[in-house]
């Protein structure tokens, strides 16, 4: 079933409800967050009393107004709440301010004076690694013995990579309600992706216990990761004012002031080595994965587990080491974003395939294809797990088919003969994306189901709703499992006292996992609903032959279906069923099954399964300019047996894009004291329509369901996004054959105008 999007209709009349929309008394006011100008500098003075007096002005807070503890990092107690003696980078929150409007709260601002003494800062991770910031020891993941085999290796290529950072861009900036109650109660209405992460940070700061404090979710305006640890700030600061001022406090943040204050995508620095046989075959590889963390942990250990996890992508390397460093920088904390450090981890391995093709004067697509995970023995990946279900040979023969990639190369081959200024460029890349927290025991979800007498369904789960389709897929499966139209389901918002203790939605599981907790509370419901209808049967017929496992649910009845003309309309058999008093409220819980990684010794099985994508993309540059144009993507993805093909399909166009924008104009530059250079939409270069593919082709793979998971489906949120890879990539082919591809082009990610004009320079010179 395709079903539209729960709140279609409602985003284009305008009645969504966001966190700006939310209707609060007339005591409401604003909070404004004062923030560090300096990367790194130790506080000496604050001074507030002018501030105080501005009209309006309800409370001014610092560090030593904290109730609770001064903390908000989600995994190591590294990050406080509000700078107390040094500030460690530009945008660190120092003071807090309510006042009755926006006027007030900025005239506020500028009356704070802060004296700060500026110490030395570390802006790059060259300068992090020289002065070992590392935050953990060294990780490793490794088989057999790679430095052994590059000794003997017939080819051996080395070299560095650059990924950079990525800027979140939601629509919906960072923005919480915090409403005081009764006694020390706290209600916060948060755009978060981790409400209970939320409730308990919130808890911690004004010092309470969780159950004074309530998260609700009802939508975000967008999320990508930029809300998994970091909406829990604005929801902590206003919690704070509120709790001092027992009025209402919105935070709401300017766009500018979100990207100066707020984490991105990790850099990464990586440097490898690869060897290979004269077909192209790899026999061993090695890379070291440097990521910049920013000024506190944040998730960065588990973003870099899972880069080390995606190292070697689609391909089996028989001989691989992989290392992984986390380095602390004077930088905004970095933090989860779509993939999840996948991206960086593959962009490695994908560009030294690339390399190993122009060496050996191939089609780079032929190397991946001989070097793709088969259904044999070389199905181990390099921490132990089995790839199984591996769809990889059947999409590469489908796409080139359906792409013509071979008669198109020949074309290209010409035009670029042709032209001298112009160039066309071709690449395929796959994607191999394991699914599951890499944290094991956040494998897990719950759920809430109220059955009531009218028919009608209420659902509660723990997932969030950034605009992805979680809350549609789960009415569509919520209806399908108790078998009655999606008109009598209803999906509540997300809310920590309905459902406690939930994992961020994120890690591409917020259907897995939400889905199957919402399944096994129907369940149980349904086994009650069944004992009812035996019960009703049994009494309107003389014989008893009716069974509670024959009982079924479909079509708004409940039948038997070893006696199918006995039946019972599901509202009648709910109202029998409240007249018996039988509970028709259940809570239902999942866990992954299976799941556990030992970081130590880099083995285990951290996935439950993995989903795979391809993509063929054709671009055109101008050696000029430095111009690229997106002519034509094909893509291949396997989202299992699809909950709703409609919304996938969206998550992959629009994941796919994303990609598109980190690898090409999404360019982040700080100056050299650590301001941030492209803060604003007018310097930051998010995609536009411009960047969509003239001609895009999505195909959902069909007949490939997925054992073991809510209706065979698999999660698509993250796995899109590096298709992107195949517009990098062949903007790469397109540079290289400027020098007619006998010359490794200078390459990085984002492969900005600027690069592709000063990389086609070069090779022209070389040339000429």
């Amino acid at each position: 079933m395709n079903l539209p999007h729960d709140s279609a209709i409602k985003h284009v009349t305008g009645e969504s409800v966001y966190i700006n929309d939310i209707p609060a008394d007339e005591r409401l006011l604003l909070g404004k967050v004062v923030y560090s100008p300096h990367a790194h500098a130790r506080i000496l003075r604050i001074d507030y009393e002018e501030a105080l007096k501005v009209k309006g002005v309800h409370a001014i807070l610092t560090a030593r107004d904290i109730p609770g503890e001064n903390q908000m990092g989600p995994v190591i107690h590294d990050e406080p709440c509000l700078a107390e003696e040094e500030v460690t980078f530009i945008g660190q929150a120092v003071a807090l301010i309510a006042a009755e409007n926006e006027d007030a709260a900025q005239q506020a601002a500028s009356f704070v004076k802060v004296e700060y003494q500026p110490l030395e800062a570390i802006l790059d991770l060259e300068t992090a690694m020289e002065k070992n910031t590392r935050i953990e020891v060294e990780r490793k993941i490794e088989r057999g013995d790679a430095d052994a085999v590059l000794s003997h290796a017939p080819h051996v290529i080395r070299g560095k990579l650059r990924t950079g950072a990525q800027e979140h861009w939601y629509l919906e900036t960072q923005s919480a309600l915090a409403v005081s109650g009764e006694g020390r109660e706290m209600m916060i209405h948060a755009s978060s992706q981790n409400p209970a992460e939320t409730q308990a940070v919130v808890a911690e700061v004004l010092g309470i216990p969780k159950n004074e404090v309530e998260v609700e979710v009802r939508r975000m305006g967008g999320g990508f990761g930029g809300k998994e640890t970091q909406g829990n700030h604005v929801a902590a600061w206003a919690a704070l004012l509120a709790n001092a001022t027992k009025c209402p406090v919105k935070i709401h943040l300017f766009r500018d002031d979100d990207q100066v204050m707020t984490g991105k995508r990790h850099r990464f620095l990586s440097k490898y080595e690869i060897g290979f046989d004269d077909n192209g075959l790899i026999l061993a590889y090695k890379v070291e994965l440097n990521a910049d963390a920013g000024a506190a942990a944040d998730l960065s250990l588990a973003i870099l587990s899972r880069a080390m996890l995606h190292a070697e992508n689609a391909y089996y390397i028989p001989d691989i080491l992989i290392r992984g460093n986390a380095w602390k920088t004077n930088h905004p904390s970095n933090t989860a974003f779509r993939g999840f450090g996948g991206p960086q981890g593959m962009a490695v391995i994908e560009n030294a395939i690339d390399r190993i093709a122009r060496f050996l004067k191939k089609d780079a697509a032929e190397i991946r294809l001989l070097n793709f995970y088969r259904n044999d023995h070389n199905n181990l990946a390099p921490y132990g797990q089995e790839v199984k279900n591996n769809h990889l040979h059947m999409m590469y023969d489908k796409l080139i088919g359906s792409s013509e990639y071979f008669k198109r190369r020949e074309e290209i081959v010409r035009f670029n003969r042709e032209h001298e200024f112009y160039k066309k460029g071709l690449a395929l890349t796959p994607v191999k994306f394991g699914i599951s927290f890499t944290t094991a025991f956040l494998n897990q979800a719950g759920a809430l189901v109220n059955l009531y007498t009218d028919g009608t369904v209420l659902v509660n789960h723990g997932g969030t709703e950034m605009g992805q389709g979680l809350h549609t897929k789960i009415l569509r499966i919520a209806a399908a499992e108790l078998g009655v139209g999606t008109g009598q389901v209803r999906v509540n918002a997300t809310n920590t006292s309905k459902v406690p203790n939930t994992s961020a939605t994120a890690a591409s599981s917020g259907s897995d996992l939400n889905g199957m907790a919402v399944k096994n509370a129907i369940d149980i419901l349904k086994s009650r609903l069944a004992e009812v209808s035996v019960a009703e049967f049994k009494k309107k017929t003389k014989d008893d032959r009716s069974r509670k496992e024959n009982i079924l649910f479909h079509n708004n009845v409940v039948s038997d279906k070893e006696n199918p003309d006995r039946t019972i309309a599901f509202p009648d058999l709910l109202k029998i069923a409240y007249l018996k008093q039988v509970s028709l409220s259940s809570t239902g819980f999942y866990k992954t099954p299976g799941i556990s990684f030992d970081k130590e010794k880099g083995q285990g099985t951290p996935f439950y399964y993995y989903a795979f994508g391809m993509a063929v993309s054709e671009v055109v540059i101008d050696t000029l300019t430095g111009m690229h144009r997106l002519l034509r993507t094909d893509i291949v993805h396997d989202v299992g047996d699809s909950l709703n093909e409609g919304i996938d399909r969206g998550q992959v166009e629009g994941g796919f894009i994303q990609g598109v924008g980190w690898c090409t104009t999404e360019e982040m530059k700080w100056d050299s004291t650590g301001h941030q250079i492209t803060h604003s939409p007018d310097t930051y270069k998010i995609p536009t329509v411009n960047d969509i593919p003239a001609d895009f082709r999505v195909e959902i793979l069909k007949d490939v369901p997925n054992p073991g998971t809510i209706r065979q489906s698999k999660a698509v949120g993250e796995p899109p996004f590096m298709l992107s890879f195949s517009v990098w990539l062949a903007i790469k082919d397109a540079i290289s054959a400027v020098g007619n591809h006998e010359t490794e082009p200078d390459f990085t990610l984002p492969a900005t105008y600027e690069v592709i004009l000063l990389s086609s320079e070069k090779l022209k010179k070389r040339i000429g």
